[in-house]
């Protein structure tokens, strides 16, 4: 775990490209923090409390200022089991509302029952789900120790709780898992339509750097996020013309140039994963149709 300087006094940490397991502690996310003017501002807490605890030392090597707030972009498994570890200290977590979807899901406590397992002894008995302690349910403009935060929801994108989070006095703009940079994104169940869109969105804010979610922060917005959305848009049409043809998954699949991405790190874990869960998209949008 290694800090990188991308505003006057925000960093952030750098996650592998790779699945998560024991021996990299489910360290597959990045995180960030801004040291404000009374505090410490955290974006993100990491996969898994240990993680966390990692975090909170690197923080104490750059400022003896005591963390104060956590603010999630969204409440993946990677981003959020670290929670609990900033709880502990008396840290003010912050998210959007729609997290709660998640949280209160069967998905959720699954999800949880099976890293105790897989990512054990990093996730284990004592790892917990931790709710936020204010819910956001729009646009915000905050001031969190001293400094100004501006907070947008931008889902349902990635997932439906997806927040963008910009420090105007950093020129930094969290982009959580709207973005992953140099590798190839999980999809998952999104709504790629509106994360296309979101995309766009992010485009408007005057950041001078962008940490995604996974990958390196970005200098150059407009080219690493274009890469997103081509292959966003890519899954789109390719799947949603096979809907259209009436091919079944398998045969679409395999007759779909995947050239363009397929040197990408993580194109064998995610792009097939992907191209299913679009596939399933585009037949419900199809179905929507007059």
């Amino acid at each position: 775990m290694k800090l990188q300087k991308v505003g006057p006094q925000t960093y952030y940490v750098e996650g592998l490209a790779a699945l998560g397991s024991p021996a990299n502690q489910n360290f597959i996310s990045n995180a960030g923090f801004v040291v404000a003017r009374d505090g410490v501002v955290v974006i993100d807490s990491l996969g898994s409390p240990a993680l966390a605890q990692r975090l909170m030392e690197q923080i104490a090597r750059v400022t003896n200022k005591p963390v104060t707030h956590v603010l999630v972009t969204h409440y993946h498994a990677d981003h959020i089991y670290g929670l609990q570890t900033f709880k502990a200290k008396g840290v003010q977590i912050l998210a959007h509302r729609a997290a709660l979807e998640y949280l209160n899901s069967e998905t959720a406590l699954q999800r949880l029952e099976a890293s105790r397992t897989d990512l054990a002894p990093w996730v284990d008995a004592q790892t917990r789900l931790v709710k936020s302690d204010r819910w956001l349910d729009g646009p915000a403009t905050l001031e969190l120790a001293g400094t100004r935060f501006v907070i947008e929801p931008v889902g349902p994108s990635h997932t439906p709780e997806d927040l963008a989070i910009y420090v105007p006095s950093e020129g930094v703009l969290f982009a959580g898992d709207l973005i992953f940079n140099g590798r190839l994104p999980f999809v998952g169940k999104a709504n790629s339509a509106q994360w296309i869109g979101a995309l766009d969105r992010l485009l408007t804010f005057d950041a001078k750097a962008v940490v995604p979610g996974h990958g390196a922060a970005s200098t150059d917005a407009r080219k690493d996020i274009g890469v997103i959305r081509d292959y966003l848009g890519y899954l789109r049409k390719s799947m949603g013309q096979a809907t259209q043809d009436m091919l079944p998954f398998e045969e679409a699949y395999k007759a779909t140039d995947w050239s363009a991405f397929e040197h990408m790190p993580m194109f064998q874990f995610a792009n097939r994963m992907n191209a299913y869960n679009t596939f399933l998209l585009m037949e419900q949008e199809g179905m929507k149709k007059p």
